[in-house]
């Protein structure tokens, strides 16, 4: 159907400063959804307390509010304009939030105010970690064993019920702040106080820990037909136990089995459909037992969130933009794609290349902090590189990371020490896939290393594949030995001309000489959404 007419004006809730676990990735929605209503002629009011964004630039919205993100802010603002409809989707956990705030106090149904792009019990469905595991048992989704606790007594009997290893996570909080995992029950008592004083509503859920399980997201888009789209499958490199914006991500999914893929598929769709009747994106997490591909729901996100801004940007479709559209009434197939300009928005995206989002850390900069990674988010960003293959991708991430490294290793950086290696891996650290590098270089079988990690075996065999190529390499004393499909294939899996020079411990300008003699160079690739199946207007 076409867009809601009693929708003439929209109130967009940012997501305030810029802090760990929530960036620029809610400034790109933001700024999209706002882009996207105004084509429709909707007046758009847009609430944000950082000034250093795009969405908060005069030319994003038609009046733009630098205000502290309160209930009493969005009262003022209600006071000063007519708002039909309020979009609380773009601006993340903050956003929510406030909104559930709000709606506690009566503010919109004070000002005769409408929730676009999701609705307040659909929020409480998924925040309230109670009323999702009962969620997931109505509609026969498994969870992991679990107990809510709202003080600390009630967090002691959950322990003793469920036993360690276990994890907290408390309710309602940003970037998994104050989760965590316990693995004796010395270390209890200070992560339950932790978790408990985390969370706005001092609630928690004791969980049982479900380690090396593997991680998957999905991101998904409904119209108010309740059709359902899925965007992009995004396949967590590290197991379960790492926050997701600290762990490195590949799409689309390389080591699901069909069964598995379709079965992830429908049990998502499921979820969305299970939160209620609203339309807009929401993001799905799933953990699978890498021995019988059982699956468990982890959790469901009802709005754009860090892994949104990555689907867009890796598929080329504009999620918040139709997020945004679908808000205000509009269905999938009445929308085009914009890329392709001649199927619609009911078209999912088809990936022929490989994406690789590797986080990025800067631990100098907080020091005495620990390099451990957790369930609590500690990176500051993020890279996210395009390759025609997983090793292509990976090194490309690798490169792109200013932290001076030229790749995968093979760049002056390699560890030499076995036991320290070993330690590392064991120890999950920002800089582990380096360390899976060191290992296999020095001997390591592949599956000790996969016991070690638990990063499944065909992660392990594309590193391997890597030093098998640089031990091929050293056959060679100069470029100009290198022959031409030999080079060809080192650069069709990533390598830079700096890594090939310090395998082989001659001038970069050597091997630079060499390969633009055999006339090898770079070549661009375009991003087009359907993988060449349609003519795409403006691919990227």
């Amino acid at each position: 159907m076409p867009k809601d007419p009693s929708i003439r004006s929209v109130l967009i809730i940012g997501s305030g400063p810029i802090i760990i676990g929530q960036a620029c990735e809610f400034d790109y929605s933001g700024s999209q959804a706002s882009r996207s209503l105004r084509e429709e002629g909707i007046e758009v009011s847009l609430i944000n307390s950082n000034p250093a964004t795009i969405m908060t630039d005069p030319v994003t919205a038609d009046h733009i509010y630098l205000l502290e993100l309160t209930v009493d802010s969005l009262i003022q603002i209600l006071e000063e304009r007519q708002i039909d409809a309020v979009l609380p989707t773009m601006g993340g956990q903050t956003a929510l939030n406030l909104a559930i705030e709000a709606g506690e106090r009566g503010v919109w149904e004070k000002y005769n105010v409408r929730l676009v792009g999701v609705d307040l019990a659909a929020i409480d469905l998924t925040e309230n970690r109670e009323s999702f595991r009962k969620l997931m048992g109505e509609i026969g989704m498994k969870v992991a064993p679990s107990f809510i606790a709202n003080s600390f007594l009630e967090g002691k009997e959950a322990a003793q019920k469920i036993g360690f290893p276990l994890v907290i996570r408390p309710s309602y909080t940003l970037g998994g702040t104050g989760g965590g995992f316990v693995l004796e029950e010395k270390h209890f008592d200070e992560a339950l106080r932790h978790g408990l004083n985390s969370s706005p509503t001092h609630e928690v859920l004791v969980e049982k820990a479900v380690f090396g399980w593997k991680e998957f997201e999905l991101e998904l888009l409904r119209d108010s037909n309740d059709n359902v789209v899925i965007i992009c499958t995004v396949e967590n490199l590290d197991p379960m136990g790492i926050h997701t914006g600290d762990s490195i991500t590949v799409a689309p999914a390389m080591t699901l089995s069909d069964t598995a893929y379709q079965q992830m598929r429908n049990d998502a769709i499921r979820m969305m459909r299970a939160l209620g009747n609203f339309a807009g994106g929401c993001n799905v997490q799933f953990a699978q037992n890498p021995e019988t591909e059982e699956l468990i729901a982890i959790e469901i996100n009802p709005r754009v969130s860090r892994s949104s801004a990555l689907a867009s940007k890796a598929t080329g479709y504009p999620i918040a933009k139709i997020a945004a559209k679908l808000a205000i009434g509009y269905t999938l197939d009445e929308l085009k794609n914009q890329i392709t300009k001649t199927t619609s928005a009911y078209f999912e995206p088809t990936l022929d290349y490989v994406i690789v989002k590797m986080p990025r850390w800067n631990f100098d900069k907080f020091y005495g902090s620990s390099h451990v990674l957790g369930l609590q988010m500690k990176s500051v960003g993020e890279v996210m590189s395009i390759g025609r293959t997983f090793k292509e991708a990976l090194q490309k991430a690798c490169q792109s990371q200013e932290n001076n490294r030229m790749g995968l290793g093979a760049d002056k950086k390699e560890w030499i020490r076995t036991q320290d290696i070993l330690d590392r891996l064991e120890q999950v650290s920002d800089d582990r896939i380096y360390r899976v590098k060191d290992a296999l270089r020095l001997g390591v079988p592949r599956k000790s290393i996969q016991k070690l990690t638990k990063i499944d075996p065909w992660f392990i065999n594309q590193i391997k594949d890597l030093v098998d190529m640089e031990a091929k390499l050293l056959r060679y004393n100069v470029a100009e030995d290198i022959p031409a499909d030999f080079l060809i294939e080192l650069k069709q899996s990533g390598y830079s001309d700096a890594q090939i020079a310090w395998i082989l411990r001659i001038k970069e300008e050597e091997v630079t000489r060499h390969r633009k003699k055999l006339g090898i160079t770079r070549t661009y690739k375009m991003v087009d959404t359907c993988a060449a199946e349609f003519q795409a207007q403006t691919p990227y």
